[in-house]
C-alpha cells in the first residue's frame, strides 16, 4: 500500500469518527430538548389508582364514586380515556385528591417550558429500557468540576457529555437505589475509580452515606441532602444552589414527586406525601424540580396543580 493511500485512510477513519460524535451530540441534544417536553408520567387513571391503592379504597366503592362499572374503572386507570364519562371529581374526593387539581390534569395540564440555558450548567440525559428514566449532570463552566445525579440505565450519554465538554467528574449523587435509576452505576465506577458516591442505602458504606446539613461543594456551586423516604426507604432530594447568575435552586428529587403525581408508596402513603410537603414543597416556589420521570417543574407548578398535594 502506497503512503498516500495511508493517509487518505486515517483522513477517511478521522472524517467518520467525527461524523460519528456529532452524530451522538445531536442525539444528546434531541434527548436533552425531548426531556422538557415529555408527556406527563401519570395520566389521570394513573394518579387516581395510586390514590385508590394509597387509600386502601375498595374498587367497588372508587367504580360507584366515578359512575362506572369496575371493568371500565381498570381500563380507565390503565389507559387515562374511556368513552362514557368519569365522574373525576367524585372519585377525588373519595381518593383524598384535590378534585379541581385532578380535573385539571385530565385536560391537559402540563408544567410550563423552561430555559435550561439559564442554569450554567445543567444537563438532562433521559435513557429507555422499557422506560424512561432522567439522569441530570451539573458542572461548574469555569473550573470544570461535575456531578451526576443517578445514572439511568445506560452510561454513554454521559460519558459522551463528558468527553464534550472537557469535564472533571468528581461526584455522583443517587436519590434511591432502584435498578432504574443505579443500573449503570457499574460503568460509572468503572470509568471513574475515584469518584465519590452519595447515597442513603442502609447497605452503603459509611464514607457514602449522605449527611443532612452539609454542604458538598461542586465547583461554585452546593449541593445539600434532604431525607425524603415514601417511594423509597433510602429516598434523597438534593438541593443544588450557588447558580452563577442568582438563578433559582435546584430539586433532584428522584420518584418522591412528578410533574402532577408523585412515587407510588402502598406501604407508607402518608409518610410520603408528609415528607414532600416538608422537604420539597417548602423550598422556594421558583425552585426547579428535576424529577426522576416525567418532564421537569417548578414548587410554585406542583402547589397548584399536583392533586396529591
Amino acid at each position: 500500500m502506497q503512503k498516500a493511500d495511508i493517509k487518505n485512510d486515517d483522513v477517511s477513519q478521522t472524517v467518520h469518527r467525527v461524523r460519528l460524535y456529532i452524530s451522538k451530540m445531536l442525539a444528546m441534544q434531541l434527548s436533552f430538548e425531548l426531556g422538557l417536553r415529555m408527556p406527563l408520567e401519570d395520566h389521570i387513571g394513573d394518579i387516581c389508582r395510586k390514590a385508590r391503592l394509597q387509600t386502601n379504597t375498595e374498587l367497588m366503592n372508587a367504580s360507584r364514586a366515578a359512575g362506572v362499572t369496575e371493568e371500565d374503572l381498570k381500563h380507565w386507570e390503565t389507559h387515562g380515556v374511556l368513552d362514557s364519562p368519569v365522574n373525576i371529581e367524585a372519585l377525588s374526593e373519595l381518593l383524598g385528591l384535590d378534585p379541581v387539581k385532578a380535573v385539571g390534569v385530565a385536560e391537559g395540564w402540563e408544567p410550563q417550558g423552561f430555559d435550561l440555558a439559564q442554569w450554567q450548567k445543567l444537563y438532562v440525559i433521559t435513557t429507555t429500557e422499557g422506560f424512561e428514566v432522567n439522569s441530570f449532570v451539573i458542572w461548574d463552566p469555569d473550573n470544570k468540576e461535575a456531578a451526576i445525579f443517578d445514572t439511568g440505565w445506560f452510561a454513554e450519554s454521559i460519558f459522551d457529555l463528558v468527553e464534550s465538554e472537557e469535564l472533571n467528574m468528581r461526584h455522583l449523587f443517587i436519590t434511591h437505589m432502584h435498578g432504574d435509576h443505579v443500573a449503570a452505576m457499574g460503568q460509572i465506577r468503572k470509568r471513574w475509580p475515584e469518584i465519590q458516591i452519595y447515597s442513603n442505602n442502609e447497605g452503603a458504606p459509611e464514607k457514602t452515606r449522605v449527611q443532612t446539613g452539609k454542604t458538598v461543594d461542586v465547583g461554585c456551586m452546593g449541593v445539600t441532602a434532604r431525607l425524603t423516604p415514601g417511594h423509597a426507604i433510602d429516598g434523597v432530594t438534593y438541593v443544588v444552589d450557588g447558580w452563577r447568575g442568582g438563578v433559582p435552586a435546584v430539586a433532584v428529587v428522584g420518584d418522591a414527586i412528578f410533574s402532577g403525581s408523585m412515587g407510588k408508596d402502598f406501604s407508607t402513603p402518608e409518610l410520603a406525601q408528609s415528607k414532600v410537603s416538608e422537604e420539597i414543597l417548602s423550598l422556594p416556589e421558583e425552585t426547579l424540580i428535576c424529577p426522576g420521570h416525567g418532564p421537569l417543574t417548578t414548587v410554585s407548578e406542583e402547589l397548584a396543580h399536583n392533586p396529591f398535594f
